[in-house]
This record gives structure tokens, C-alpha cells and sequence, in this order.
């Protein structure tokens, strides 16, 4: 079975994490306490030296990772041994340029290699993700979509071209003020659902598990960056029993289908 889609087979669990941070036989431990608490998915975080998209948690954790060198090479080397004791769901997030630095053929085939299943490009628009789509297809590793609702057209279309799951993220501000547009939230769902038939997956700020709660009624999964991060930051090296005793409380409250 696609690894997407065991992770969406119930409510799912995503937990983004950044590779290096604070190195990379880290990441590979935290990985595993992830997989062993229940998390369904690792969304995989690509050191990169000028993160547009990200909060400053990520932002951080990515010079962290900088200084530590880690590279496309060593996170598809460490992810080889993870596979040695997990398969749970990895999809990348990275910037366009190291993939293109990297050599798309090269990428994907190295990702269809060690089961990583997807990717996230935060600066790759729908409209030009043409330029990786053809490597993306060959090796079977699907191009996760950000939907923002912005336009309600344009998350229609992006909907209906969408593979994997889609990354919804509402431009709402806070977490907090998510909670006061739950019906607002719910109607782009709706509209997103009448358009495609892949999970959709919520992410903007969750990190409680009154929120996961919350917010796993409505989405088909729930995405946990910060929080994570924040655990390595403190714990580092000793993070991976901290972050599985904050992946298992998470995972309890996630309302099942």
C-alpha cells in the first residue's frame, strides 16, 4: 500500500521535524520515537539557508542544521537506516533549490529509493511545478499541494490536480483565532472535498492536544511543527524520549474516524 495513503487510513498524525537539528543520528532516533508513539507520518524537514516560508522556530532549527552541514546526501543516507526499523510515512519539505543542486532525476530517484513518498516545495507555485512533475510521476513520490484560501477558484483547481494529500493551511492569524472560524475553516474543507478525493491535512500552529482534538473533526489529519521543534531545541540529543512522550499524548487526543 502507498505509505500516504496507510497513514491517512485513519486519522493521521503528521510531525514535522528538521534533519540535522541538532544532527543527524538525532533525527534518525527522533524519527523512530515518532513511529513508536504513533505518528503517521514525518514530514522531513530540508536544511536551507534562506527559509521564506517558515516561523522562526524553523528558521532556527535550520541554521542549527546549517551548522551541523547536513545535506541532502547524509538525510537520504540516514533515512536508509531508519528504514531499517521503521516504514512509517516520510515526505520531504525542502526548497526547490537544493533539489535542482541535487538533480531532479537524481532526487527522486534517491527518494523512490529510501520510501520517501512525497515532497513539499513552499516556493515551487502550483503553475510551475511542471519542472519537477515528470521526475516526481517515474518515481512515484507525489508533489504535496498548499492550499491557502485565498481564492476560492484557485483551491478548486489546485484540488483537483492534487496527489498525495493536501496541506491546507487557512490564512486565518492564530491558532486561537482558528478556533473562532471553525465554520469558515469547515467550508473550504467542504469545498476542498467537493473537489477531490484525497485526505486533507490542517497545519498552522498546532500544538496541544485540546487542539488536536479540535481540529481532528473537521481535517483528515492534523500537521505538528513548532512544538516538535521546540522539544529538539531544548532536549537535543536527549530529545527523542521527549518528543515520543509529547507524539503519544497528541495521538490519544485525535478524534478516529
Amino acid at each position: 500500500m502507498n505509505n500516504i495513503k496507510k497513514a491517512f487510513e485513519n486519522k493521521a498524525l503528521i510531525g514535522f521535524l528538521m534533519a540535522g537539528d541538532p544532527d543527524l543520528n538525532t533525527t534518525k532516533e527522533v524519527i523512530i520515537s515518532m513511529a513508536k508513539a504513533g505518528c503517521d507520518m514525518v514530514e522531513l524537514g530540508v536544511p536551507f539557508s534562506d527559509p521564506i516560508a517558515e516561523s522562526s522556530v524553523v528558521q532556527n532549527a535550520n541554521l542549527r542544521a546549517l551548522k551541523s552541514e547536513t545535506y541532502l546526501k547524509g538525510i537520504f543516507d540516514m533515512i536508509k537506516e531508519v528504514r531499517n526499523t521503521t516504514q512509517i510515512s516520510i515526505i520531504l519539505h525542502t526548497y526547490i533549490n537544493p533539489v535542482f543542486n541535487y538533480g531532479y532525476e537524481e532526487f527522486f530517484m534517491k527518494c523512490s529509493e529510501v520510501n520517501v513518498c512525497g515532497i513539499v516545495v513552499p516556493d515551487l507555485p502550483y503553475e510551475e511545478k511542471s519542472e519537477i512533475k515528470e521526475y516526481a510521476d517515474k518515481y512515484g513520490v507525489d508533489i504535496i499541494s498548499f492550499v491557502v484560501p485565498e481564492n476560492i477558484d484557485r483551491v478548486k483547481m489546485i484540488a483537483k490536480e492534487a496527489t498525495g494529500f493536501i496541506y491546507f493551511v487557512p490564512s486565518i492569524g492564530s491558532t486561537s483565532s482558528m478556533e473562532g472560524h471553525f465554520k469558515e475553516i469547515t467550508s473550504i474543507i467542504d469545498i476542498l472535498k467537493e473537489n477531490t478525493n484525497i485526505p486533507i491535512a490542517l497545519g498552522f500552529g498546532i500544538n496541544t492536544t485540546q487542539q488536536a482534538e479540535f481540529f481532528s473533526e473537521i481535517a483528515d489529519g492534523i500537521i505538528v511543527g513548532n512544538a516538535i521543534v521546540k522539544i529538539v531545541e531544548k532536549y537535543g540529543k536527549d530529545s527523542p524520549s521527549q518528543v515520543f512522550d509529547y507524539v503519544k499524548a497528541m495521538k490519544s487526543a485525535i478524534k478516529i474516524k
